[in-house]
């Protein structure tokens, strides 16, 4: 399906129908009578100048935050997009899944947009290597777009770069974390200010990828994307959010991330605090 994307973007770019389309409303039937060329006409795209997307990856990281806005971006023509190491070697996701890298951060200088997923003990720690943050902040520099999925958005944080700004992550502690790097939690499912963009947990990273896409390319560009995905989220039952979970159940997950989480933050703390310079 990727492939028919792309040909019909090509396609559409040599018939030049980039400024000159308009809306379709065509029905089933009348449309099966239109030429190639007239259908060209009823489907809008706009020019970009995106040409690199870099998706930090470490080990531990979430599969889904990484895999989800790799999918999602990676069907924007003329772009290539790399996930990128902290180092060489595969890299193995909180889940066990192991994979093969493009690229590692010493190979990558600049990104016209660039992704920061999440996970757990691998994301903390990521969070407080200072050779990581400056790597992001110098990557930031050349980027059209700085992202983060999930708990990815307390990596993006450490670096300095949401302060001042709102923002969104994963649900445990969000207001917490937040204002601990200086920027306002907005418990929106994704959130843009300026050129950061912050997605909420998990699934919330392929939210923020259509709408970065649509911006990008076009609403109907990035709805060609949802429906080769069949992205038409359905849930069996309602929930997702502390909002919408049971009493019972968000106690019992937001005890099980303290007695996760919060250990690990203690001990980076540490072990911060006992490399700090003596005064």
């Amino acid at each position: 399906m990727k492939k028919i994307i792309g040909i019909t973007i090509a396609l559409c770019a040599l018939l030049s129908c980039k400024e000159k389309m308009t809306p379709s409303n065509a029905t089933e039937k009348e449309a099966s009578s239109l030429t190639h060329d007239e259908i060209m006409e009823t489907v809008q795209f706009k020019e970009h100048a995106i040409k690199s997307i870099g998706i930090l990856v470490y080990e531990g990281v979430n599969s889904l935050d990484v895999f989800g806005p790799r999918y999602v971006l990676g069907q924007l023509m003329g772009a290539k997009t790399k996930l990128i190491a902290i180092r060489p070697g595969n890299v193995k996701t909180v889940m066990g899944i192991e994979f093969v890298p493009d690229a590692t951060i010493a190979e990558v200088d600049s990104l016209d947009i660039l992704v920061i997923p999440g996970g757990f003990r691998g994301t903390i720690e990521t969070a407080y290597d200072n050779d990581i943050q400056q790597w992001i902040r110098d990557i930031d520099q050349t980027t059209t777009y700085t992202t983060s999925v999930c708990t990815g958005g307390w990596i993006l944080g450490s670096t300095g770069l949401l302060k001042g700004k709102r923002a969104t992550t994963n649900w445990y502690d969000a207001k917490h974390m937040m204002k601990k790097y200086g920027a306002t939690f907005t418990n929106e499912r994704f959130t843009k200010d300026g050129k950061y963009w912050t997605a909420a947990g998990v699934t919330a990273g392929m939210d923020m990828s259509l709408a970065l896409l649509e911006e990008i390319a076009g609403r109907d560009y990035a709805q060609g994307v949802m429906l080769d995905m069949e992205y038409d989220p359905a849930p069996p039952f309602e929930g997702g959010s502390p909002e919408k979970t049971g009493t019972e159940v968000l106690k019992f997950m937001t005890t099980m991330y303290k007695s996760g989480i919060d250990p690990i933050i203690d001990e980076m703390e540490r072990t911060k605090k006992s490399k700090a310079p003596k005064e």
